[in-house]
């Protein structure tokens, strides 16, 4: 089977996902297409994949405008162009603004394809004004969905995106970033090193972390920690309470791709003090570099992490959080980082099996 992977991000974790999958593809023994937008920051690294198909995106609002009306003109050129590269089946690994041109273009070419959908409805303060709608209209045009919770699975149902279409199962892989390999957790000698990492928004948990952080003061009797909050996001009072306290640096900052594996291997542990999820890229970037994550237990994290040696759950309060940070570093859990091509190669044959009846001639 010859599989098209698209993702037309140019920042964030979405191409890295693309590429990782692509990767899997091929090492459970089908082909993979990969196709990225040209400007990906991910091909920038050091472990930049091969781009099979690139495809120019836009740059700010009035960009994406002009290339959304040319998208009728556009995908004829984007048909021949997939029609060339022969793929049986195609897999969108994360909806963005443009995917519909693809689809277009594939219909035109005769492919049928897949969603990997992550979020069956917005977080709070997450995405664009017209994600969701986009997101809607790529999924009743697909030909199956691909969720990787339960939680998602659900709430895809309970939208109706399920009716006339299959829902494969699937689990959020291990995300390995270029850099030398850390060492291990909890042995550099020092206080337990903490990071909560990613975007700075309401729905990550950033008033329980820091209700947690003012219950749990470094001073407490066998508690030595440092924490690290490293992401982007608007200003918030719970920011401005985090950055109060001495034992806390706030990194109101975007992190590049190039820097992403030293701010994990800088960690012993990771927390996700979130109200909700669907999954975690982070917790799966975390465990791939061998660290400790301690997470809340809402929408699809105990799923991810709930079988994972390195990580612990707890309720999402306050107190509880505090009392797990506790435990974490008087107890660090035990175990060796997850290995993500093994992890990539399983669920790249879990969707190839579930794939098979799109193929053409399957």
């Amino acid at each position: 089977m010859r599989v098209l992977v698209w993702q037309w991000g140019r920042h964030g974790s979405a191409p890295r996902l693309a590429a990782s999958l692509a990767a899997g593809i091929r090492g459970s023994g089908a082909e993979a297409v990969l196709s990225l937008a040209t400007g990906a920051e991910v091909l920038r690294g050091a472990d930049a994949p091969a781009n099979d198909l690139p495809v120019p995106t836009y740059h700010g609002l009035a960009g994406f405008a002009a290339r959304f009306l040319s998208i009728p003109f556009a995908a004829r050129a984007l048909a021949r162009r997939v029609r060339a590269v022969a793929p049986d089946v195609a897999v969108c690994v994360m909806p963005g603004p443009l995917d519909l041109l693809m689809v277009t273009a594939l219909r035109r070419a005769g492919v049928r394809f897949a969603v990997i959908v992550h979020d069956a409805a917005p977080h709070p303060g997450d995405g664009h004004p017209l994600q969701m709608r986009l997101q809607r209209a790529l999924c009743l045009r697909a030909d199956a969905l691909v969720a990787w919770s339960g939680h998602v699975a659900a709430g895809l149902r309970a939208q109706g995106l399920a009716d006339g279409r299959p829902i494969l199962a699937g689990f959020h892989p291990p995300l390995a970033f270029a850099g030398p390999a850390p060492a291990p957790a909890f042995t550099h000698g020092g206080p337990a090193r903490l990071l909560f990492f990613g975007r700075l928004l309401p729905y990550k948990g950033l008033d329980l972390l820091a209700a947690a952080c003012a219950l749990l003061g470094p001073a407490a009797p066998g508690v030595a920690f440092e924490l690290r909050v490293v992401g982007t996001g608007p200003h918030s009072p719970a920011l401005a309470a985090l950055t109060a306290l001495p034992w806390v640096r706030v990194e109101n900052r975007w992190v590049a791709e190039d820097e992403v594996g030293a701010v994990l291997g800088w960690a012993d542990a990771l927390l996700l003090p979130y109200t909700e999820a669907s999954q975690s890229g982070v917790a799966a970037a975390a465990l791939a570099a061998g660290r400790a994550v301690l997470a809340t237990t809402v929408g699809g994290l105990p799923e991810q992490l709930g079988g994972e040696n390195l990580a612990r759950l707890c309720a999402p309060e306050a107190g509880a959080f505090a009392a797990a940070m506790a435990t974490l570093i008087a107890d660090p859990p035990r175990g060796t980082a997850v290995d993500p091509g093994a992890e990539w190669r399983r669920l790249a044959g879990l969707l190839l099996e579930g794939l098979q009846p799109l193929a053409r001639g399957g």
